[in-house]
């Protein structure tokens, strides 16, 4: 493991880059869960869409879960980094 008086000024960036590329991961699994809600919601209240019920119940239904894996993924990985570094 690496302490903190050993990383050299490359070391930090590259840690922050690693911290701001987790932050946009996380984003991006955000704005998927926020398209699949909005979709399904869609599909569920307008009558002329009635034929694909299904599908928004299923868009509806999956979009926590995507923001749920997102959220997980966001704490795991800023935990393997402070645990790497010493942080």
């Amino acid at each position: 493991m690496i302490n903190e008086n050993d990383l050299t000024t490359r070391d930090w960036l590259a840690i922050e880059r690693t911290k701001l590329a987790n932050e946009r991961t996380f984003l991006a699994y955000f704005r998927t869960f926020v398209v699949f809600l909005g979709s399904g919601i869609t599909i569920l209240k307008l009558e002329f869409l009635t034929e694909l019920k299904t599908f928004g119940i299923i868009l509806t239904i999956i979009s926590p879960v995507i923001l749920i894996i997102g959220m997980v993924r966001l704490f795991k990985v800023k935990r393997t980094i402070k645990k790497h570094y010493k942080i």
